[in-house]
């Protein structure tokens, strides 16, 4: 996934995040914000694979310049000696051959230069969209950190709900069962009366 369109998904979670009364914090949605990281993570290998493609091809440019250059300087020489020999090696022929060697050696720096400022615009471009991803990932890891903290102070300041007392047992529901009366007491039987009668 192109890493600028992660960077714009990370701004847009950070912007619809709520903003903590009295507070420079806002809460985001931390799995969406770990996981849109998780991507970049992903993605910024690609985007240095980007760079390496930019400077092979700056190699590429520069070797195509060079030996750009060195073909116009062995034409330009070649046209000199030509002159030379032609002009019977009169002093006007050698200040001409000179000047188009010269020539051609300031279209070849020229090309190289205008190769050189190609490759560093680019990577420049890509610095700085490096540079942009890097501090919008640690601005959101850092959201994650302080609302993380924040919550667990929060939840560190709050004072614990106190107990309820203990209720009194309740009576059981339905008639309440009376106690028994207590029975008559029985009067002693004498042995020796019993004996008497008989």
């Amino acid at each position: 996934m192109d890493i600028q369109h992660l960077v714009d998904r990370l701004e847009e979670l950070i912007d619809e995040g709520r903003q903590v009364w009295f507070t420079k914090l806002t809460m985001i949605d931390e799995e969406r914000a770990l996981e849109i990281i998780d991507q970049m993570r992903i993605s910024i290998p690609e985007e240095v694979e980007k760079a390496n493609r930019v400077l092979n091809q700056r190699d590429r440019i520069l070797a195509q310049a060079n030996e750009e250059a060195a073909r116009i300087i062995d034409l330009a020489r070649e046209k000199a000696e030509t002159l030379i020999q032609r002009d019977a090696i009169t002093q006007a022929a050698q200040n001409r051959a000179a000047n188009i060697i010269e020539q051609a050696r300031q279209e070849a720096e020229q090309m190289r230069a205008d190769a050189d400022n190609y490759v560093l615009e680019v990577l420049r471009e890509f610095e700085n969209q490096l540079v942009k991803t890097l501090s919008i990932v640690r601005n959101g890891i850092n959201k994650i950190v302080q609302d993380r903290e924040a919550a667990r102070a929060r939840a560190a300041a709050e004072p614990a709900a106190p107990s309820k007392p203990a209720e009194p047992p309740k009576p059981p529901s339905g008639r309440v069962a009376t106690p028994p009366a207590p029975k008559p007491a029985e009067s002693p039987v004498e042995v020796g009366a019993e004996s008497k009668s008989e």
